[in-house]
């Protein structure tokens, strides 16, 4: 319950807004650059309205830390994707709140087990050396790598191949991308209403669904005694056990094909992009894994050794965080920075903000690996770099997203050079930040 004290403090200071609108035609236009534009204006605690809503921008380390670690039983999720995509992932661990959550989330946490992770290497391994990519030829990074983690995703979660549903995972991909693209007048409209886009949209997700319904099926038909340790047994199991019914059981998997790819297919592509477009730097990686390596597979047992490989993904994920914010509601009233924040609010903690805040890192927008070694790092708020966001409520699938992304960026890169040909990298803000256009890149191999 809110105190007296903190009912009596100001709101947030804001820019000003249209009638009915909002701030949300601002928003549209660039999402970016309102983000950058309010809290260069205005501070570190912003109010605005989107869709008609309340809303508040959060952008220093120490509100973003209380919001989803200290405080966070006074928060629920909430904010665009969740109010138009509530529908879509249902009673997936993504959306559910309280005891629900909790109960998804013990079920699934063994497949996410550190052991068990490290279990997942070789699958990494394996498909990233199988990419098979044309001596000299060039690519479009972002379809190329979205293609790789699926495939490890689907093997290494799943155990099965990901060929025969690659174009409908990627498609509904698309469409979600497309219905939460902040510049397109559709996108604060329910999904019932009948636009092209919305049409488009339930399309692909039925069709998602009844591919994930058929995959459900095939593994519930194999012997319990012969399904295995991975995400989808664990989950066919605790439906059969009476933990989760099928509706969840089916929203946790459409939940974990879409985040769970897409997400570190964008840290890749960006990492890898980064690299092409600065020669010296990636000369460094290959050289550190020459030494390291030698000439064979990289393994588990390498990552220690990999220091320089892992200042890069973490650069490329503060500089372009596949998920650019964070939001979550306040229950009650709460106060941050002095100012009081309304139950209900959508609070947004972008990541894009705080991670190339200049308060907290030096050139903040120059790809610089090394401002990740121990001397430069100690002065740093924790929570001035959450590319998986943190508390209790922070991405499940962390561990294995990390040990992908060096394995893979360590097996591509061993094999092939990569030189960019793309020369601007715009950027599209929707479900996560994705390149507004293609990232082609010439390979060569090694």
């Amino acid at each position: 319950m809110a105190t007296h004290s903190s009912r009596e403090r100001p709101t947030p200071p804001g820019p000003d807004g249209v009638p009915l609108l909002g701030n949300t035609h601002q928003l549209a236009r660039d999402t970016l650059g309102f983000y950058e534009q309010v809290t260069s204006e205005y501070g570190d605690v912003v109010r605005i309205t989107v869709g008609g809503k309340d809303g508040a921008i959060v952008a220093h380390p120490e509100y973003v830390e209380r919001i989803l670690v200290r405080e966070d039983d006074r928060y629920v999720k909430g904010g665009l994707i969740e109010d138009q995509l509530g529908d879509t992932f249902g009673n997936g661990m993504f959306m559910a709140e309280g005891e629900q959550w909790r109960t998804q989330r013990q079920v699934a946490q063994p497949a996410f087990y550190r052991e068990r992770i490290l279990e997942y290497g070789e699958t990494v391994v394996d498909h990233a050396a199988d990419v098979g990519w044309p001596h000299a030829g060039v690519i479009e990074l972002a379809d190329e790598l979205s293609a790789l983690t699926l495939s490890v995703l689907t093997d290494a979660l799943f155990g099965f191949d990901a060929d025969a549903d690659e174009a409908v995972v990627r498609e509904a991909a698309s469409a979600i991308g497309a219905k939460l693209d902040p510049s397109a007048p559709t996108a604060y409209l329910p999904t019932w209403v009948p636009t092209p886009r919305n049409l488009r949209f339930n399309r692909r997700i039925s069709e998602l669904r009844e591919r994930v319904d058929s995959r459900i099926d095939d593994r519930r038909r194999q012997d319990p005694d012969q399904r295995g340790d991975d995400l989808l047994s664990l989950l066919v199991t605790a439906t059969a056990n009476g933990e989760l019914d099928d509706e969840t059981l089916r929203d946790d998997m459409v939940t974990f094909l879409f985040a769970g790819h897409e997400t570190t297919s964008l840290g890749l592509t960006y990492a890898l992009f980064l690299l092409a477009s600065h020669p010296e730097e990636q000369r460094r990686l290959q050289a550190e894994l020459d030494a390291v390596i030698d000439g064979d597979r990289p393994t588990v047992d390498d990552l220690p050794a990999l220091e320089f490989t892992d200042r890069v993904i973490d650069e490329a994920l503060r500089l372009y965080p596949p998920v650019f914010t964070f939001f979550r509601e306040p229950v009650e009233d709460v106060e941050l920075g002095g100012y009081r924040l309304p139950a209900g609010t959508t609070v947004s903690m972008p990541q894009w903000i705080v991670h190339r805040d200049e308060r907290w890192w030096k050139e903040p927008e120059t790809f610089d690996p090394d401002r990740w070694s121990d001397d430069r790092e100690s002065d740093r708020p924790e929570y001035a770099f959450y590319p998986f966001g943190g508390g209790p409520r922070h991405c499940i699938g962390m561990r294995l997203a990390r040990l992908e992304l060096r394995l893979a960026l360590a097996t591509l890169c061993s094999t092939y050079r990569f030189e960019a040909l793309t020369t601007d990298l715009e950027l599209s803000t929707a479900a996560n930040l994705r390149p507004a256009g293609p990232l082609d890149v010439r390979v060569r191999r090694r």
